[in-house]
């Protein structure tokens, strides 16, 4: 997934599924708010640069979090490298998206032996 690329002074809207309010239920809150200006100064929040491999943008991965078989194909929840400290940045990827991450896939294959994966990654 590509993040979008945004600059400085553009209009965002934020999402507010984990902001808190004084609302009775979540369902009477609103689902978005803003529109807000979105700021040069960076933050830890921001994704950073890709790596470029054979001219295509590809994301580093720090490690595999879980394995499930969904539809007959194998998807792992991954974090990626610079989000450790939030939760909310891992994403469910098929298999075929962690090619160039066959080592991370072994060793949460290691760990968690019970946990779906292909035949070939176990030992």
């Amino acid at each position: 997934m590509i993040p979008p690329d945004f600059q400085p002074e553009d209009k965002v809207w934020l999402a507010s599924k984990n902001i808190k309010n004084t609302r009775p239920t979540k369902k009477l809150s609103e689902g978005w708010l803003g529109p807000f200006e979105q700021s040069s100064i960076p933050n830890q929040h921001q994704f950073p640069p890709p790596v470029i491999v054979e001219e295509q943008e590809e994301w580093e991965v720090a490690q595999v979090l879980d394995s499930k078989l969904k539809r007959g194909k194998f998807w792992y929840l991954v974090e990626w490298k610079g989000f450790s400290e939030d939760p909310e940045r891992t994403t469910w990827e098929p298999a075929s998206n962690l090619t160039n991450s066959p080592d991370l896939v072994k060793d949460f294959h290691l760990l968690y032996a019970d946990k779906p994966g292909p035949i070939s990654s176990r030992v």
